[in-house]
């Protein structure tokens, strides 16, 4: 397979990963599955990981990955070399927009998982009841959080899976990098051990 052609693959893998993240982002605006007020929701879903992070900044490195098949040995303006090299490391940089992004969603996601929602606290009061992540492994301390119900589960599934989204995107990236760097220092597919002289599969 032809190096454009892998970048293609992780192209379209990243595609259905940053609506998934958007939609995970956004059901967060919804603690447990309730309309809340904006000073009720937790801060970190206002950082917009998903939406931006693992969903906007996403769709550019997914488009870029999934055309990379159409140049990688086509060449541009009649010059081969330059267009399959330009296209590739183009692709690089658009790898490393993706690892920022994804990256940027990881890190929003992990500190939120260790922070724990925001929510209507046993004394009556709103804000952050769990400290250093101590509620993860005692499920019992999850009845400090009087409301919204079930808030709890909630945030930490969502914010669960956009860690692990956002991992996996960082890792497609990293290796569209690496393809990328590759493309860019062989130029021709056959050079990249790749495809026959033709540019065939």
């Amino acid at each position: 397979m032809c190096c454009g052609g892998c970048a293609k693959c992780l192209g379209v893998t990243l595609i259905p990963l940053a609506v998934l993240c958007t939609l995970a982002n956004i059901l967060l605006f919804f603690p447990g599955g309730n309309v809340e007020t904006s000073d009720h929701i937790s801060e970190e879903v206002w950082y917009f990981g998903g939406i931006l992070g693992s969903g906007v900044l996403m769709v550019f490195p997914a488009l870029v990955f999934f055309g990379l098949k159409n140049n990688d040995c086509c060449g541009c303006c009649g010059n081969e070399s330059c267009g399959k090299r330009f296209a590739m490391f183009t692709s690089v940089i658009f790898a490393a927009v993706g690892v920022l992004g994804a990256g940027y969603s990881f890190i929003v996601s992990a500190i939120a998982m260790h922070k724990g929602p925001k929510c209507s606290m046993l004394d009556g009061t709103w804000g952050y009841p769990f400290e250093n992540g101590n509620y993860l492994g005692n499920q019992s301390l999850w009845y400090d959080c009087q409301s919204p119900k079930s808030v709890v589960p909630w945030n930490l599934t969502l914010f669960s899976l956009l860690l692990i989204m956002s991992g996996a995107q960082v890792v497609l990236c990293s290796i569209q990098a690496v393809n990328g760097l590759l493309g860019t220092l062989c130029g021709d597919c056959k050079c990249c051990g790749c495809c026959g002289g033709d540019g065939a599969v």
